[in-house]
Formats: structure tokens, sequence, C-alpha cells
């Protein structure tokens, strides 16, 4: 086995742990569905419906889901309870490549862009600045120099957290006192990092969820300063939810596709709960692609998200 192949198979192992316990939980939950019936009726859809729901896929996707499965029931007259996982499966697979969440490369970025700006909203405690520590880690690793802004001035725990992994990772962190403007400190980070030659550049922003008003003020004039630094920048702004949340990552995605133009997502914590439909519900309710999935503590532990590992991990290969 080369060293690709042991990469790849650790990261796969990663996943089908990460993802273990939303497995147990649903297909525990299929298997009562299916027990003691021989096809697809309407009541087993009934109860498929309810398993996905109570699975955090949503009740929009979650319809959706039950709507594709009825048409293939009714053109295929029978379909047996043992073919439903096949069935589920590849509506879901389907449902992602629709919504844009493709297969993508790990960890890249555009040549012919430097620096690469990714402006990184999301409320307290969902796992924002972990995941700019472990961005910039895989950033890093991949040769790349990083450069990260710390523009949460209105929490100090925020600041000297995310400097705790700027000494981790080894890359720098541009910081101000705290309280000092936000779009201040940007507008530092991006003159440093042009300065020094810098590949990638994360800003984090204050994890508030305050009125839609004032967040979109705050965000537009950030986003404003960094433009007059690198035009158009940033090129990614990246909304992290706490898979966990269930439902509450769905309000959360509400508020911020709100207030700013999200062009990622990344859903942290799925490891350590059974909510993981959440990706799918999210992915289908705002097209937006969801770009990275938090499976645990380590450093090494966000993965860039590929739709098919991510569906061969929750239903088996």
């Amino acid at each position: 086995m080369g060293l690709f192949d042991l990469f790849s198979k650790q990261k796969k192992e990663t996943l089908d742990k990460g993802l273990e316990k939303t497995k147990e939980s649903m297909f525990s939950k299929l298997s009562r569905v299916v027990s003691g019936k021989s096809k697809v009726d309407d009541d087993v859809l009934d109860d498929l419906e309810e398993v996905l729901i109570t699975s955090d896929v949503g009740v929009d996707t979650t319809l959706k889901i039950i709507e594709r499965i009825e048409k293939r029931v009714a053109k295929d007259k029978y379909i047996n309870t043992k073919e439903l996982n096949t069935i589920l499966r590849e509506e879901i697979t389907n449902l992602l490549t629709e919504n844009n969440t493709v297969d993508g490369e790990d960890f890249t970025i555009p040549d012919k862009r430097k620096p690469y700006v990714i402006m990184v909203v999301g409320v307290n405690g969902v796992g924002k600045t972990t995941t700019i520590g472990k961005l910039a880690h895989q950033y890093k690793k991949a040769g790349k120099k990083v450069y990260l802004g710390a523009a949460d001035t209105f929490r100090a725990a925020a600041v000297e957290q995310l400097e705790i992994w700027g000494k981790r990772v080894g890359v720098p962190v541009i910081k101000q006192s705290m309280g000092a403007d936000p779009a201040s400190v940007a507008y530092d980070t991006l003159s440093s990092a042009k300065a020094n030659n810098a590949d990638v550049v994360i800003i984090d922003t204050a994890g508030r969820l305050h009125n839609k008003i004032s967040l979109m003020n705050e965000l537009s004039k950030i986003k404003k300063v960094m433009d007059k630094v690198v035009p158009e920048a940033p090129d990614e702004v990246l909304l992290v939810l706490d898979g966990s949340t269930g439902q509450n990552a769905f309000e959360q995605a509400k508020q911020f596709t709100a207030a700013t133009d999200v062009s990622a997502l990344a859903i942290t914590k799925l490891d350590g709960t059974a909510k993981g439909g959440v990706v799918i519900g999210i992915s289908d309710q705002f097209k937006i692609p969801v770009k990275y999935i938090g499976l645990g503590e380590g450093v090494d532990d966000l993965q860039t998200f590929k739709r098919r590992d991510f569906v061969d991990s929750l239903f088996g290969e």
C-alpha cells in the first residue's frame, strides 16, 4: 500500500468513525420501519418520513426524498423493503449532487489568486476558531503561507484562542486591542499578508447573533475594507455550523445567509452526535456547498466534504 493509499484509508476510517452515531441511530430506526414488512407501502413511507425528520434531515428535504421514493414505488409497482436502503442511498446521493455539493480537491486554492481571502462567520460555540486553526494547519501542510486575522474583538477569549491555534500550527496571527474595530484588524491582516507574499488569509469575525441589520452592516464594513487592500476580497465567506445542534443549525444558516453572501459551509462536531442528517438538509435547503466537515478534536480531523465518501460512510460500502 502506497503512502497516498494509506492516507486515504486513514481519512475514510476517521469519516466512518465520525458518522458512527448517526449511522447507528438512523439504521436502528430504519430496521424498525421495515420489521415484519415485505414491501414498501404507505405505512413504511410514513414511518420513513418520521425517521428522516428525527435524524435532523429537515421537514422540507424529507418530504422531497419521500416524494421521489413514492414515484419509484409507483413506477416499479413492487419494491421490497430490502431495496429501501439502496433507494434511500441513491436519492440522498442525487440530492447532494444537485445541490452542488461535489467531490472537491483537498484544501486547494486558485493559483491565480494571491492571497486567497476567507472570511469566517458563525455564532460563538460552534467551533469557528477551532475550524480556522485546522484550516490553517491544512493549508500550511499543503505548502501555503498562511496569515490569520483576529477580527472577533468583542471577546478576549476569541483572540486568545486564535493565538493559541496560531502558535500550535505555526502561522502568524494579526490582532489589535480588545474592542478594536474588526474592519481595522482585517485591513491590517491583509496588508501584512500582502507585504509578506502570503498565499492564504483567514479572517475570524465576531460570533454574535445580534439583529440582522447590525450583523449585515458589520460584515459589509469588513468586506469593504478588505476590498481596498485585495480587490474583490473575500474570495470565500465560510459559515461554520455546529452539527450537534440539529435544527438550530438551520436557523443559524438562515440568519447568516440573510446577512451576507455565504459561499461555503463547514459543519462541525459530527463525531459527537447522531444528528449528521443535518448535512443533507442544510445542503438542500440553502443550496450552498458543504465544503468541510469536522469529525473530532485532532488537528487533522477537519476534512473536505466529499459526498460519495459521506454517503458510503452513512450507509456502509
